[in-house]
This record gives C-alpha cells, sequence and structure tokens, in this order.
C-alpha cells in the first residue's frame, strides 16, 4: 500500500510541475482595491496554501471542539 501512496504523490506532483511549467504568463490580480501582477502558478500556489491551512486549522479546530464535547482533551 505505501507504493501506491508514493506513486500517488509522484503524479501529483509531476502534474504540479508540469502546471507550473506550462502556467508563467503574467495575470493581474485584484484585491480589496490591490492590484498585484503575478505569474499564475504563483498566484495557483498561494490560493492552495492559504486553502490548505486555513481547511487544515478549520478540521483541528472542529476535531478538538468535538472531543471536548465528548469529555477528551481534560475540559479545565
Amino acid at each position: 500500500m505505501r507504493w501506491i501512496y508514493l506513486a500517488v504523490i509522484i503524479l501529483f506532483v509531476a502534474a504540479t510541475v508540469i502546471f507550473a511549467l506550462q502556467n508563467f504568463e503574467i495575470v493581474t490580480m485584484s484585491f480589496l482595491g490591490l492590484n498585484a501582477r503575478v505569474p499564475l502558478a504563483l498566484l495557483a500556489a498561494v490560493a492552495y496554501l492559504l486553502g490548505a491551512a486555513t481547511g487544515g486549522s478549520l478540521f483541528a479546530l472542529l476535531r478538538r471542539s468535538y472531543a471536548e464535547s465528548r469529555g477528551g482533551f481534560g475540559t479545565s
């Protein structure tokens, strides 16, 4: 099973590298009145990392809240 996970990770990394290499054109991003011209691949990477961070934080918060409601984590 470890080899399957490794193969999936390698395929994901390869697809990500191919995407980054093919999408270096500059795009204009606007947010709250600010404008920035950045490569599309960089913009996608930043959006992915921000989504992963916020999603992971939300998951951890929900898991902790659920565990505390069931009497876990030593409520004080």
